[in-house]
């Protein structure tokens, strides 16, 4: 090995070289993992950490808790049951009461809502936000990011008030209680156009569920059907089935209406 090393012009050590990650870099490993936990949890959202590294061991993972537990946090992900959550609102930052318990969803505008999902690409993975008309599923708004940061969930709620000038602001907006949506900075732009906030209940995925099954549908329909490639990729493909999902896709719960049809007709 040392002639051959010496025969191309190469130190030994290079033999022994591992890349070093970036920040925010997964190895292929932790990245093929993640991709099947995204597709087990959206068949089984009710799994915790515990079931879900039962599972991947048998699927052949040699794969422990600790590790599973770090990559649905980095995911965004957590067991629809009540307990700990992994979307935790950042030191200082103010939590608002769940508004909607038991009240009747009855028209466009009442409640919009918004969440964070994982998208899987070929050498990595990026976040998804949307902001959802309750009572019409119609999708207002939503952006692409690489990291969890507030910019790109400020982007999408601008553009879903833009939406409002032409259609009205909405009374409720409910969130789950991450550390995006209770920032300061989201949090004012709802309260300077006066728009109650409501955030859902500590372990309480439910609370949200209109965006859950957006995700599932997202999920099932255009994420695990695509191989994207890029986030380029990923974003003019999502574009794509947003339109198809707000302009054609026939919902049982509205009929077998649109949700565009639904909203814009309300």
């Amino acid at each position: 090995m040392r002639r051959q090393c010496e025969l191309l012009g190469l130190p030994r050590s290079t033999l022994y070289y591992k890349p070093v990650l970036g920040a925010g870099e997964e190895t292929a490993a932790n990245l093929e993992l993640m991709r099947r936990l995204d597709e087990q949890y959206t068949e089984t959202p009710f799994y915790g950490v515990k079931r879900m590294t039962a599972w991947l061991v048998t699927q052949g993972y040699a794969v422990n808790a600790k590790r599973v537990r770090r990559l649905l946090r980095l995911m965004g992900l957590e067991a629809i049951y009540p307990g700990p959550r992994t979307s935790r609102a950042a030191a200082g930052h103010c939590i608002y009461p769940y508004l909607l318990r038991g009240v009747p969803i009855t028209q466009r505008n009442q409640v919009w809502s918004t969440d964070i999902t994982y998208v899987r690409i070929r050498r990595g993975f990026c976040y998804l936000v949307a902001i959802i008309d309750w009572y019409s599923r119609y999708v207002l708004a939503w952006e692409v990011a690489t990291s969890l940061e507030v910019g790109f969930c400020l982007l999408a709620l601008d553009r879903a008030l833009d939406v409002a000038n032409n259609s009205g602001l909405p009374s409720v907006f409910n969130t789950d209680q991450g550390a995006q949506f209770t920032s300061g900075e989201f949090t004012g732009r709802l309260r300077a156009h006066q728009i109650k906030i409501s955030m859902d209940g500590r372990g309480r995925a439910l609370d949200n569920v209109f965006v859950e099954r957006l995700w599932r549908s997202v999920k099932q329909e255009e994420v695990y059907i695509h191989d994207y490639q890029t986030v380029a990729e990923a974003v003019s493909s999502l574009g794509r089935y947003f339109a198809f999902y707000n302009e054609r896709r026939l919902h049982q719960a509205l009929e077998y209406q649109t949700p565009a049809a639904v909203y814009w007709g309300g």
